[in-house]
């Protein structure tokens, strides 16, 4: 497992952008799948995007396609979550989460994930 702190949550208005981080401690990352989940308010966490390890296969929820992308840079042991034309149902905590094992990506379950961050608030005002 890896430590993760995820940064750059913050108000915004519907339409607008924001740029999550995700940064891992020690060495790079690139063993790991990574993922980005949010909880609303008396919600279930739900998959938002995931990306393999080496960067070259991503995944959405059909919610957020075409306006999030999720990057990784394994250099700087750091994943990213650009978030574009936000909308208020896009408020949420937003969770960085690391983990591996076969179908993991296709699943995209919140329990296949072994490491996670702390969170970080997102809210978009209408």
């Amino acid at each position: 497992q890896v430590q993760l702190v995820e940064s750059g949550g913050g108000l915004v208005q519907a339409g607008g952008s924001l740029r999550l981080s995700c940064a891992a401690s020690g060495r790079p990352f690139s063993s790991y799948d990574m993922g980005w989940f949010r909880q609303a308010p008396g919600k279930e966490r739900e998959f938002v995007a995931a990306i393999s390890r080496g960067g070259g296969y991503t995944y959405y929820a059909s919610s957020v396609k075409g306006r999030f992308t999720i990057s990784r840079d394994n250099a700087a042991n750091t994943v990213y979550l650009q978030m574009n034309s936000l909308k208020p149902e896009d408020t949420a905590i937003y969770y960085c989460a690391a983990g591996t094992g076969p179908g993991i990506l296709a699943n995209r379950r919140a329990r296949d994930f072994g490491s996670w961050g702390q969170g970080t608030q997102v809210t978009v005002s209408s």
